[in-house]
């Protein structure tokens, strides 16, 4: 297959899903969607660690609450959890008050002070390192992992990691704003999973 220029974009770069998780200042848990997310080698004072890289476009209130307190969870989000991860990214917390009247089953962090989604295959507790500004509303958020929660179904190394994978069911989304499975599967577009909770 030859190949042409094409338009510069994420469109092959699949991301899988995070709800990010804080706590706003009347202690109720809040979550916003983000995708731009990966894993990096860290310092953390005098120790290496690894450590999860987590861009976030535009000014917004999960962004806010990231900066004042330092931590945050990161959920791995999951085709169960979709329709709500897909209501939390299409809607605005800054302009709806109530967006986070629809919670998930939230558990206290382990280590941290921040709230975790029980319905997630795999939860982050993150402590921010650093801050980057990159461009215009973008920063890069690089955070030592302090501690993971995962499914007990998901920790058997007896398993083969393909089908602990596919257990998981994590949620991607690879480009032209939808989501798939990991195997290829659509999921609908942005703002199409919502409409199963109304």
């Amino acid at each position: 297959m030859g190949k042409i220029k094409g338009e510069l974009g994420n469109s092959f770069c699949p991301q899988a899903l995070f709800l990010y998780g804080n706590y706003q200042d009347d202690g109720r848990p809040h979550f916003g969607l983000f995708s731009w997310a990966t894993y990096c080698s860290i310092q953390d004072e005098d120790t290496e660690c690894l450590g999860f890289m987590a861009c976030i476009g535009e000014e917004k209130l999960t962004k806010d609450l990231i900066r004042k307190q330092g931590v945050f969870s990161a959920n791995l989000v999951n085709q169960a959890l979709l329709p709500l991860a897909d209501y939390y990214g299409t809607t605005n917390g800054r302009e709806e008050p109530h967006k986070m009247d629809r919670q998930p089953t939230v558990e206290p962090g382990q280590i941290l002070q921040v709230p975790t989604i029980a319905e997630s295959p795999v939860s982050f507790e993150l402590k921010v390192i650093k801050e980057h500004h990159l461009a215009k509303g973008s920063d890069l958020f690089l955070c030592r992992i302090c501690n993971v929660m995962i499914a007990e179904g998901l920790t058997g190394r007896d398993t083969p990691f393909i089908e602990r994978l596919l257990q998981a069911a994590p949620v991607l989304s690879p480009g032209e704003s939808r989501y798939t499975t990991i195997t290829g599967n659509d999921l609908g577009g942005w703002g199409e999973p919502r409409t199963r909770l109304l």
